[in-house]
């Protein structure tokens, strides 16, 4: 509890006056599965019937903007344990079918005053579904992307259609950093006939990150998303070569800021009665350094308050998701957001 009470006084001083030179900067980086946030319109060439007013669905935009309620409360309580308000400093997304969507959703009375800004690439994906970054320009300025595509091939030799990966640069209250988000590919069909899709697209992540460290050593990066892999599985360990000790990383390693949560049983979905934690965030190791004038990793978080779980029935203690099968539940997301606090002396702005 003193703890607890501790951290959430050390961030509330990042929104006083500037004061003493000792006072605290914060911010706070997520991510969020928002559970097939699709328009409500049949797009030519795109899988997306179902999420139509005639599809399964009964995707209605009465759902739309109940479903948009729903996330905008989500990311606007995001933090609130740790002090923050407001939503996320920065946000990567997943499962959204557009642009559009995204900025229908900043514009929420809830998210309005943060003044979210959206950077999207349409992907190939065949239901259409993309990842995205969401920032405040309060705390963070772009000053590029791209959206590598992930290129794979079946047995057949056919191309596999899937989300590409989106990398953000910019400068976070002064500090250039950069920002990776992913959706790797599903265990559809199995986890270890997909296993080397997700492999692929760990490797996709690890040549992102090395192509930043080529450029500065120091690069502070985020790689985050939903893997469709715990943080022991194979893609994390040994492609993206993300570790859970970030007191003994070896050369080229990352460190796996939701490690520690997995190894408590700590999940951000479950499925068959089993807790997995898809959702992860991953850093460089610049992130962890004492350096008194830079921001650094303070800790990681399941943001899974209590008014985001299922209650009762077969799926108590699920989140508590918009649809089971085709049934409205009027939830949030099959998945709980995650995020990470990061913290700075103000010796370092200038």
């Amino acid at each position: 509890m003193k703890v607890r009470i501790f951290i959430i006084i050390l961030l509330s001083a990042c929104f006083s006056v500037a004061g003493a030179q000792q006072q605290v900067r914060a911010g706070l980086i997520a991510f969020y599965n928002l559970e097939n946030l699709f328009d409500t319109i049949d797009t030519q060439g795109v899988l997306d019937e179902e999420f139509t007013p005639e599809g399964p669905n009964k995707w209605t935009g009465s759902r739309y903007l109940e479903k948009l309620d729903n996330m905008a409360l989500v990311i606007s309580r995001i933090g609130e344990d740790d002090g923050w308000s407001g939503g996320p400093a920065v946000l990567g997304v997943s499962e959204i079918e557009n642009r559009s969507v995204l900025e229908d959703l900043a514009a929420h009375p809830l998210l309005k005053e943060s003044n979210y800004q959206v950077v999207h690439y349409d992907s190939p994906d065949r239901r259409g579904v993309d990842v995205a970054l969401m920032y405040r320009p309060r705390f963070f300025r772009v000053t590029a992307s791209a959206s590598p595509s992930l290129d794979l091939i079946n047995e057949e030799g056919e191309p596999v259609y899937t989300r590409d990966q989106l990398v953000v640069s910019g400068i976070f209250d002064g500090e250039p950093m950069h920002f990776i988000v992913g959706h790797w590919p599903s265990r559809s069909g199995g986890e270890l006939t997909s296993r080397p899709r997700r492999i692929a697209a760990a490797e996709l992540s690890r040549r992102m990150v090395d192509s930043l460290l080529a450029i500065d050593g120091d690069a502070k990066v985020f790689v985050m998303g939903d893997f469709n892999d715990d943080p022991v599985d194979e893609s994390l360990r040994n492609h993206l070569r993300a570790s859970g000790k970030p007191d003994r990383l070896k050369e080229g390693e990352l460190f796996n800021t939701m490690f520690p949560l997995f190894r408590k049983g700590i999940g951000s979905l479950y499925y068959r009665d089993g807790v997995n934690l898809f959702d992860q965030i991953v850093i460089t190791p610049s992130l962890l350094g004492g350096d008194y004038s830079s921001y650094r990793f303070l800790h990681a978080r399941v943001f899974n308050s209590s008014f985001l779980v299922q209650k009762d029935g077969q799926y108590k203690g699920y989140p508590l998701r918009s649809f089971v099968g085709t049934v409205w539940q009027g939830g949030y997301s099959d998945h709980f957001p995650v995020y990470v606090i990061i913290v700075r002396n103000n010796a370092a702005a200038s």
